[in-house]
């Protein structure tokens, strides 16, 4: 797939207000200090499409990004270690609850994981919530630059090995990314191209 646009459509913290029109919907999420924002302008090819900072958790809304006039990239709120009060972590976790329970449009979420770090229960805790909740997702490893290329490997092995052990039946869906040497980026994007290309040809079919 190639990214000819990418357009900002919105910021808000309601799902009832997010944009009605009826595309395919990814939402990427993950710890505050992933590196998501890092990762969006690294996939689409645009500088300063999502704001990063050194300061994490500075997205605090849901951010609607309108990619090639047919699919939606989302940017929801990081969890974790956002330098915010507990009320408005409280209200964070509310909205973004909220938008996974009630999106018709989302058609898959995006996991971001520190590929140099452990299984963090945060992490783990989140992609139950979602196995729960019928929500198909994928995991993004990030900063694989940050590694040789068989820690990379080994990292995510013993992950899904991780994974595994808590009695999940099979692991999901995963890609090795960095925003720095853009690793990952066009099996990332041929992925959502495929799920892309099912959702159109069923709603053709309806």
């Amino acid at each position: 797939m190639k990214i000819k646009s990418a357009d900002f459509v919105m910021s808000n913290s309601n799902v009832l207000k997010c944009p009605n029109e009826p595309l395919p919907e990814y939402a990427f999420i993950g710890r505050s200090n992933v590196g998501k924002s890092s990762l969006i302008n690294m996939l689409t090819e645009r500088k300063s499409l999502a704001k990063t900072s050194g300061r994490p958790g500075k997205t605090q809304l849901i951010n609607h990004f309108k990619i090639n006039n047919n699919w939606f990239l989302v940017d929801l709120p990081g969890y974790g270690y956002a330098r915010v009060s507990k009320k408005s972590k409280n209200t964070f976790q509310k909205y973004i609850t909220d938008y996974f329970r009630k999106r018709k449009q989302l058609v898959n979420a995006f996991v971001l994981v520190d590929i140099r770090h452990e299984p963090q229960k945060i992490d783990t805790e989140f992609m139950s919530w979602l196995g729960l909740e019928g929500i198909p997702f994928s995991i993004i490893f990030t900063k694989a630059d940050k590694l040789k290329p068989s820690e990379k490997e080994t990292k995510v092995a013993a992950y899904l090995d991780h994974l595994l052990q808590e009695a999940w039946e099979e692991a999901p869906v995963y890609f090795i990314t960095s925003s720095s040497s853009y690793e990952g980026r066009e099996e990332l994007l041929q992925y959502i191209d495929s799920i892309n290309k099912a959702f159109y040809e069923q709603t053709s079919s309806n």
